[in-house]
């Protein structure tokens, strides 16, 4: 016969035991459902199951992004809402090439998004290629204004030294070259390839930027 006491334990043991036995198995469901979620568009199910207790920050094994980074991809925009409000979301996870949250927002032109991002206190400035870089890329000049005016380094350089202004002349993007070219950026740099920017543009056939360049560096001197 077994004491109430000790009965008490063993049934306290067993059902520790049996809890540990299904945690792995209820993660694993969660995990799916949350990145199936973010897939979809699924707001609800995502503010459910981050009510649960789940870490919005968890990796996709298949392309090692969080939620955020995927449903930033996706263009999930009620999802990205919640994630970017979770408490403990961590903006500066990085994809497998080294992207952020920031930086893919950027990229894509979603300003409410940047917006919200930089209020909560994402990095504007890291080594390598940076959330100023992706704007320009694409030629997203309020987000460009956006990031010089919480101190994104203008002059930033990639891996291989290229700069915010050598990929807005890459894309043809004359006003966001205009911009830094106003807010003090240096267009006489070159990249390890020894490009500058006028050479982006005209390698790219955006005749304008090359020629205007090259007119404003010769004003000044520096040609």
């Amino acid at each position: 016969m077994i004491a109430g006491g000790a009965f008490s334990r063993r049934r306290t043991i067993l059902a520790g035991i049996a809890m540990a036995a299904l945690a792995p198995v209820a993660f694993a469901g969660a995990y799916d459902d949350f990145f199936r979620a973010v897939k979809i568009d699924d707001a609800r199910v995502v503010k459910t199951l981050l009510a649960r207790g789940l870490d919005p920050n968890i990796i996709e094994h298949e392309r090692g992004d969080t939620g955020l980074i995927l449903a930033l991809r996706e263009e999930s925009m009620d999802v990205v809402n919640v994630l970017v409000n979770a408490p403990n979301i961590d903006f500066e996870v990085k994809t497998r090439n080294g992207d952020t949250a920031l930086m893919i927002a950027c990229f894509k032109g979603f300003k409410p998004v940047v917006e919200a991002m930089l209020e909560k206190g994402a990095e504007v400035n890291r080594p390598g290629w940076t959330p100023l870089h992706y704007a320009a890329a694409n030629g997203h000049i309020d987000i460009v204004r956006l990031l010089l005016d919480k101190s994104a380094y203008i002059d930033a350089e990639s891996p291989n030294k290229t700069t915010p202004m050598m990929m807005a002349a890459r894309g043809g993007h004359i006003y966001v070259v205009k911009l830094l070219l106003d807010e003090g950026a240096d267009a006489t740099l070159k990249n390890e390839l020894g490009m500058s920017a006028i050479d982006f543009a005209a390698n790219h056939n955006h005749k304008d930027i090359a020629e205007g360049l090259t007119s404003r560096l010769r004003k000044a001197g520096k040609l």
